[in-house]
């Protein structure tokens, strides 16, 4: 049950004074449907108003005039603006409004009235104009005129100081709530009480006040923070009092790791350790393995799927597309079924009899170990005994996706693999529900690849070793940059580079963009990876994920448009073979310091967890694209680059709450549930699950 207190701030917005038919819809799609989330709205920027005459008013501007309205001048046609010429005793200011409402404020300001106007003035041509003045009272009500006004987020029909009214009732509207936070730690920070906080947020005095690093606004990021840690701390110690079957090491896991052709890393083995210390705990595993493109995921999830199959079980592991489920199966299939273990493939492309004799063993549990895309957890895919699931790439996957597979068993044990090292100070705030595990080390035999800069003025070079490359046999990406934002703009841009390339290179030049369809993409991917083309060119908008070891070359075009993470990833599609490989950072000069520090990183590192903790100092306070492209949870307040070292205070402490107090009967336990409830993060919140 919702506490009571939060009442008035879960009531509908149609609840705030003026909130019409007409403007609910706008203010639920600016804020959201409820009055907490008018609260949280936060302004974007503050104007300060100064008194100014018009002989020293400074054009661009937010300055307030004493005026006489001296003459309507009226529009000579629909598109004409009404004109209200004003006169301050030093010169005179024309005020303009477009639209059908001049006539009105004409009638409201006759000539010869006293007014006080406020706005932003402009010069046209030798006048001096206000459009749309923000204010244009009589001076007895000149306390109307704030000299410093918050300016909120804005849509069509709902003006900013509309939107301000509304958040200023919503804040008349929050309740003084018991304070949550430890008392020494809240003195030793300088942060004001919740409400305090909130009041500074909706009164800005300078620009200041409105950044991540202001102490009521870390006090508000970090009260979101911990809602959300004790959410993922609750969610994880319900999953660990959930029974699941104990699957203990097997001498046919051994079997299987002593056919490999080349030894596990130590980091393999630490992460092989963990893992099997959940499946033999007798608890349900969630943990996700973390480890840079190559590193040998894939292979520890095998051995594991080999105990699992020992005791009797059945394994399934889901990737997000099809060429990506077909590259696990062939990397799974032969050294398990040289154990004697069977494993089938299953993606969307199975129909008729070999699709039904594929479900048929499965059901039967005459396969134990099951590689597939979304197809797996079909309504109509029954195993027999599912006691492991592998989800691949797991950000890829939304919560219910993989709640579906592990419906399929009982208790089922759940290992999430990601090619994206993530830093460890944000770590918590993807994964706090999951035990994390990390590969830091790359197999024996991978090839370093060789990385250079290059101006874009030098691309005839590259092509011409392309060229050089191709007719040995070698194979090469050349990856497409995000030009605009229209996806079309940028398949244009793509298919011209494709079809210039085909004329320097020949006719083996594909092409995979975001516009085809999924089966389209396969294709052209399985005749990449099959040799039948040379040099494929790829949009970014596609996850180049196939194993290709022949590809030696990866070229970037303008790779300054990229994200440091980005272009490491990409890199690493290169360097899988013995061949000697190179990535080919394309430019166009000058770089910013920036740019010029991520391809510096890049030159001198290959090391994932480097990189991504690079990225993370280079982006500094927010890089919100980034952050939605990286998975990270929708915060209203904390920004997961600016207040990175809140985080893992926020976990620790969420960590002590609930070993104290469990069940949050004590006084500091309840008002840290109301926190959860006013900030909608509770352990059954699978909408807002990041993990």
């Amino acid at each position: 049950m919702r506490p009571e207190i939060l009442f008035p701030l879960y009531a509908p917005v149609k609840t705030l004074k003026g909130v019409g038919p007409r403007v609910a819809p706008l203010l639920e799609k600016l804020a959201g449907p409820i009055v907490r989330d008018v609260l949280f709205l936060a302004p974007h920027s503050v104007v300060r108003r100064r008194p100014a005459t018009v002989a020293s008013a400074v054009e661009g501007e937010v300055q307030t005039f004493q005026v006489e309205i001296d003459e309507h001048q009226k529009p000579r046609g629909p598109q004409q603006p009404w004109k209200l010429r004003a006169f301050d005793g030093t010169g005179f200011l024309t005020l303009v409004f477009f639209g059908g409402f001049g006539g009105s404020v004409a009638e409201k300001n006759p000539v010869g009235a006293k007014r006080l106007v406020s706005g932003k003035v402009e010069r046209f041509g030798a006048e001096l104009q206000m459009p749309h003045p923000d204010y244009i009272v009589a001076p007895e009500r000149a306390a109307e005129i704030p000299e410093l006004e918050a300016v909120y987020p804005a849509t069509a029909g709902l003006p900013a100081r509309t939107v301000r009214r509304f958040a200023h009732e919503a804040l008349d509207r929050a309740p003084d709530l018991t304070e949550w936070q430890d008392p020494a730690w809240l003195e030793r920070q300088g942060w004001p009480s919740w409400k305090e906080a909130l009041i500074r947020l909706h009164s800005p005095a300078t620009e200041a006040d409105l950044q991540p690093t202001a102490l009521h606004v870390r006090r508000l990021a970090y009260d979101e923070l911990l809602a959300h840690q004790l959410a993922m701390a609750q969610r994880k110690a319900d999953r660990r009092r959930e029974p699941a079957a104990k699957i203990a090491a097997a001498p046919l896991a051994d079997g299987v790791e002593a056919a490999l052709p080349f030894k596990l890393t130590n980091a393999q083995r630490r992460a092989l350790s963990e893992i099997r210390g959940d499946l033999a705990s007798g608890e349900r595993m969630s943990r996700l393995v973390q480890g840079d493109v190559g590193s040998g995921k894939t292979v520890v999830a095998m051995l594991a799927m080999a105990d699992v199959a020992a005791g009797g079980g059945q394994s399934a592991l889901m990737a997000p597309t099809e060429i990506l489920a077909r590259q696990h199966f062939e990397t799974l299939s032969g050294p398990l079924a040289a154990q004697g273990i069977k494993a089938v493939l299953l993606t969307g492309r199975d129909k008729g009899a070999g699709r039904a004799e594929k479900l048929r063993a499965l059901a039967g549990g005459e396969v134990q170990v099951a590689v597939g895309t979304h197809a797996l957890f079909q309504d109509e895919v029954a195993f027999h005994r599912l006691q492991f699931a592998v989800i691949d790439e797991q950000h890829r996957f939304g919560v219910a996706e993989r709640q579906r597979l592990q419906a399929k068993g009982e208790a089922t044990h759940l290992l999430a693999m990601s090619a994206t090292p993530i830093p460890r100070t944000l770590e918590l705030t993807l994964y706090g529900d999951l035990d994390v595990s990390r590969i830091d080390e790359k197999p024996p035999g991978r090839t370093p690849v060789a990385t250079r800069a290059v101006p874009m003025g030098r691309v005839e070079e590259v092509e011409a070793r392309l060229r050089a490359v191709v007719a040995e046999g070698a194979q090469a990406f050349w990856i497409c940059p995000l030009v605009s934002e229209s996806e079309l703009v940028d398949l244009k841009a793509a298919e011209k580079r494709a079809e210039e390339l085909r004329h320097r290179i020949g006719p083996t030049v594909g092409l995979v963009h975001g516009k085809m369809t999924g089966a389209e993409k396969d294709a052209v991917m399985a005749d990449f990876a099959d040799g039948k083309i040379g040099v494929l060119v790829a949009t970014t908008v596609v996850e180049v994920g196939v194993n290709v070891p022949n590809a030696t070359i990866m070229v970037i075009e303008q790779a300054e448009r990229f994200g440091l993470a980005q272009l490491h990833q990409l890199r690493g599609r290169v360097g899988r073979g013995r061949r000697e490989s190179s990535c080919v950072l394309l430019y166009d000069p000058p770089l910013s310091e920036t740019a010029q520090k991520r391809l510096d990183i890049l030159r001198r590192t290959d090391d994932g967890f480097q990189i991504a903790e690079t990225d993370l100092e280079l982006r500094g306070g927010g890089d919100a694209l980034g952050l939605k492209q990286s998975g990270f949870p929708a915060y209203v307040f904390a920004d997961p680059f600016a207040h990175r070292d809140l985080i893992a205070v926020a976990g620790d402490d969420a960590r002590l709450i609930l070993a104290r107090d469990p069940q949050l009967k004590s006084p500091r336990g309840q008002a840290v549930s109301v926190l959860q409830e006013l900030f909608d993060w509770r352990p059954a919140s699978p909408l807002k699950d990041a993990g």
